[in-house]
């Protein structure tokens, strides 16, 4: 069962719990999502829920509505998600990484060695 937060509508984390599971590779390009009642089913919420949060994901365009047939992620989605994302931690996360390393005075070399590791240790 999924916990809601109180900080954001259950629509929104929905579609945000959609697009991570894309990413993740749960969701492929051109596969249909589960139908709006097996979700409001599955996660025991209200099925207009489940709807708006499908419609966020059609606004975005990582999701298309077929007419008698559902929804499925577009071709491309993985892509965009990727794109949006990269351009997130460009534009914010290292600026306040930057910042952090200035705060603490470390050393750039210091830090890059660090980040090998960690990425070293992810693969």
């Amino acid at each position: 069962m999924t916990e809601w937060q109180d900080n954001q509508p259950i629509f929104r984390q929905l579609a945000d719990k959609i697009i991570e599971q894309i990413l993740q590779g749960i969701w492929q390009e051109d596969q249909a999502l589960p139908s709006v009642r097996t979700v409001a089913a599955e996660l025991k919420i209200n099925h207009l829920t489940v709807m708006k949060g499908y419609q966020l994901l059609v606004d975005e365009g990582l999701v298309e509505k077929r007419r008698g047939q559902g929804m499925y992620v577009i071709k491309g989605a993985l892509q965009q998600l990727k794109n949006s994302q990269k351009q997130h931690f460009l534009q914010q996360q290292i600026p306040e990484i930057a910042h952090t390393l200035r705060v603490l005075e470390m050393p750039l070399d210091d830090f890059i060695s660090q980040l090998k590791r960690h990425i070293e240790g992810e693969q």
